[in-house]
């Protein structure tokens, strides 16, 4: 495993950390942040290889062309309980959204919606593992590890491009 690097990338919800560690071939986006990139060790000004791809993609699906990112991915944290979350938020197709009550009841317990809210909070890759496509029952905006201002921004970006994908 080698260092662990990131990038700065510019959005219209704030600056974006992405981070990848591992060496050539080995390389793997290991976080995505939204208070932008730590300062200091490991920041990269001109991203090459997989993170300047990551960085590419993040940019690409804030300007509404990527829907799907194609990343190698690794997640080093998280309780079992947490990654069984974090799977099942990366199959929620883009422009769609499922409840946390829901997620709870797929992973065999219904009364764990409040769990499943923890596991998106503690998300090491928001964006790229959609955990804002995450709502409360009935649709409501609760919680989301970015403010609930970047949640509307993302859902909105993803409806209003599915929308128009429709009429072309």
């Amino acid at each position: 495993m080698g260092a662990m690097r990131w990038a700065k990338v510019p959005s219209p919800i704030g600056e974006i950390g992405v981070a990848v560690d591992g060496d050539g071939a080995d390389e793997r986006v290991c976080g995505v942040q939204f208070q932008g990139a730590p300062p200091g060790r490991g920041l990269v000004e001109e991203p090459d290889g997989l993170l300047a791809a990551a960085a590419e993609q993040l940019t690409e699906y804030f300007e509404g062309t990527l829907t799907e990112f194609d990343l190698p991915l690794v997640v080093r944290s998280g309780s079992e309980f947490e990654r069984k979350v974090w799977d099942r938020i990366a199959a929620i197709k883009y422009g769609e959204t499922t409840t946390y009550g829901s997620i709870a009841t797929e992973l065999g317990d219904p009364g764990a919606a409040r769990a499943v809210g923890i596991a998106c909070n503690h998300n090491p890759l928001p964006i790229v593992v959609p955990c804002h496509r995450v709502v409360g029952a009935g649709g409501k905006l609760v919680g989301f590890g970015g403010g609930l201002p970047r949640k509307v921004h993302l859902l909105e970006l993803e409806a209003r491009v599915t929308i128009e994908a429709a009429f072309r």
